[in-house]
Order: C-alpha cells, then structure tokens, then sequence
C-alpha cells in the first residue's frame, strides 16, 4: 500500500467503530512502540483479514448458540479485546487483541442479518437500513471525537483512549440480554453451518459486496498517496472527509425508502454506475472536484451497503441466513483484499498512482452485472 504513515483512514472498514478508533492516534502508537511501516500497515490490515477469516466460525457460533448469543459473544470479545490493546509494550499483545477484537466483529456480521430476519421477516429492508445506520454513525464517531475530545479527556494516552472506545461494546453486551428471544428452527437444517460452496447465489452475493468493500477500503488507501503525488496533500483530509460523512445522509435516506427498493435490482445498477463514475471523476482530478467525487462515492456506497445486507435475509431459508451470511462476507472481504493487492501492482507497475485506480474501477463490474442475475421474486419460507 502507498499511503503515507498517518494520512487518511486506511483501517478498512466500512462498519467497525473499535477499528476506525485506531487511525486517530495512530501517530502516537508508532512513537510510543517505534513502529515501522510495515508493521503498521499489518496492524491496519490484520483486521480485514479476521473479517474474512472468522465470518465462517461466526455461522457455526450462530448454529451452536443462536443468532442473538452470537452477537453477544462478539460483542463481548470485541469489547474486551479493545479495551485491552494498550495494556502491554509489547507489540505481539497490539497484535494478539487486534485480532480477537476483528473475530468479534467478525462473529456479529453474519448474525445481524439472521436476527433481521427472525425480528422483523416483514420488514428486512428497513431494519437492514437502520443497523447500517447505526453501524455508519459508529465508524464516524471514533474520527471525529478522539483527537479533540478523548485524548484531552484522558491526558493524551492512546492506550486510555482504547478503553474508552471499548467498554461501550460491552455494555452493548449487557443490553443485548434484555433483547427479545425468538424460537430458533429445530432439526438439522438449523445446525447447518457450513456454506453449500456449490451454491450460485452466494458467490453472486459475495462478489456484488465486494463491489463495494473494495471501493470503500481501498479508495480510502490510495487518495492520500495519489493527492500527495499531484502535489495536492492540502486535499487529503477534505477528501476522506467527504468520503466518509457522506455516508450518513445516505444511510438516512435508506431509512425511508429501503423497503420500496429492497426486492429491486436496479437500485444496485444505478449506485454501481454512479461509483464507477466517481471513481473515474477522483482519479482524473486533483482539486475541489476530488472532494466532490469522493461524497458521490461515499453516498451511493452507503446506499450500497444498506441494500447489500439485507440480501441474505431477503434470499435465503430462516435457518440458512447465518451461513449464507457468512459466507458472503468472506467472499467479499477476500476479493476486496484482492483488489488491494492488484491496485498496488498497477500503480508500482505503470510507475503512476491514477493507474490504481483502475482495478478500483473494475471491482465494481460485479455489482452491475451480477445484480440482474438474483431473482428477486422467489420468495423463500
């Protein structure tokens, strides 16, 4: 990855608040533990990874204990997990809580969407758009409020500053005790956890998320290097700005309207081909118009996201959610790191950043031409 120590929001996720906690103070943690780049850029990228690696045991996790427990239980491991990160010099320990914290989030992911479908089958859009929601509103909260606010709060430490970030996880955890209990399928068919690999649909589903994964981390990984290199870095920080707190007034919006488009496949046409557009519009531009095009490709990736999450739901068995969610998230985190890996090779290989940008471009085909592909109208029981 070409992007200076520091700069941006290159932690990778659209969705983890304890991860976004960690770009904020990430200068202070490569002074206090004498960090080299590349052991920062594997602090930053070990929890990519655990959300590809560990969706797989989160559906078993589901299967054993429920949908419900299993958020509890990732709650809980990732809550503690970040509140201890900064308790020891040792860098192994940085690393060691980094990836418990990422197999939490990792164990949730795939459950909320089998709890979407056992609260409200009825209303699998809407309550889709809402934890998206929440989840975009957590991620932007850490940003914005720890160099400011917590770090004056607790004396500058940014071992401190991961407490703070962490205990509300697991107060969550205790929350999560009161919420109301549903009767789970009983049978085999509910202890499946494993994914049906020879199943078409959820490799359709993995590949359209993604689309909108690889934009999101990897947009996020590449505008500093590529504004640096065009001699505009004034522009880094306005641009990542636009790009994440653009996602808001979309998730918002999806509040209202996710259940008219919900069983619909041009809504994800239309927000594939709007970032396309936006991606093409960054990586020819270096100037106020990147700013603007970096809003564009936030707003139509948090549409994205809130229609993406509820497909499982809305496309598989009650008893098939959980894997089935899984197994998306895995295929999708994979190929978004794939993605990584070819934007890195096209820049070093045509000795120019814009050309980074065009696998970034690329990634997005399988949102556009994967969507029409789902029958939304079969509806399942």
């Amino acid at each position: 990855m070409h992007e200076p120590v520091g700069e941006g929001n290159s932690d990778g996720a659209v969705s983890h608040p304890r991860v976004l906690a960690v770009p904020p103070v990430l200068p202070l943690i490569e002074a206090d533990l004498g960090l080299t780049g590349t052991q920062i850029g594997i602090l930053s990228g070990l929890p990519i990874i655990l959300f590809a690696a560990a969706a797989l045991p989160g559906a078993l996790l589901i299967a054993r204990v429920g949908a419900l427990n299993a958020v509890i239980v990732g709650l809980l491991l990732a809550g503690i997990a970040a509140s201890v990160r900064g308790l020891f010099l040792d860098l192994g320990w940085l690393y060691l809580t980094t990836i418990l914290m990422g197999a939490g989030i990792a164990f949730m992911q795939p459950a909320m969407p089998a709890l979407v479908r056992a609260w409200v089958p009825e209303r699998i859009g809407f309550a889709s758009a809402l934890y998206t929601n929440g989840l975009l509103v957590g991620e932007t909260i850490p940003v914005a409020l720890t160099v400011p606010f917590i770090l004056p709060l607790v004396d500058g430490s940014w071992r401190a500053s991961f407490v703070v970030w962490g205990l509300p996880l697991i107060g969550f955890a205790a929350l999560m005790l009161l919420a109301p209990r549903t009767a789970t399928p009983a049978g085999a068919a509910a202890r499946r956890w494993w994914p049906d690999w020879r199943d078409g649909l959820l490799w359709r589903l993995g590949l359209i998320l993604s689309s909108v994964n690889s934009v999101y981390f990897n947009a996020n990984a590449f505008i500093p290097s590529y504004l640096t290199s065009n001699g505009r870095a004034d522009l880094i920080s306005a641009t990542l700005t636009a790009l994440n707190f653009a996602q808001l007034p979309a998730s918002a919006l999806m509040l209202m309207y996710a259940h008219r488009l919900e069983r619909r496949a041009w809504p994800l046409v239309v927000t594939g081909l709007v970032m396309l557009v936006a991606v093409a519009g960054i990586s020819f531009t270096a100037s106020g118009w990147t700013v603007a095009f970096a809003a564009v490709l936030g707003f139509a990736g948090a549409a994205t996201l809130s229609i993406g999450f509820a497909l499982p739901a809305l496309l598989s068995a009650p008893e098939d959610v959980g894997r089935t969610s899984a197994a998306m998230f895995t295929v999708s985190y994979a190929v978004a790191m794939l993605f990584s890996v070819a934007s890195g090779a096209a820049w070093d290989f045509a000795g120019d950043p814009q050309w980074a940008f065009l696998p970034i471009a690329i990634s997005l085909l399988p949102q556009i031409l994967l969507i029409s592909t789902i029958r939304f109208s079969a509806k399942v029981a």
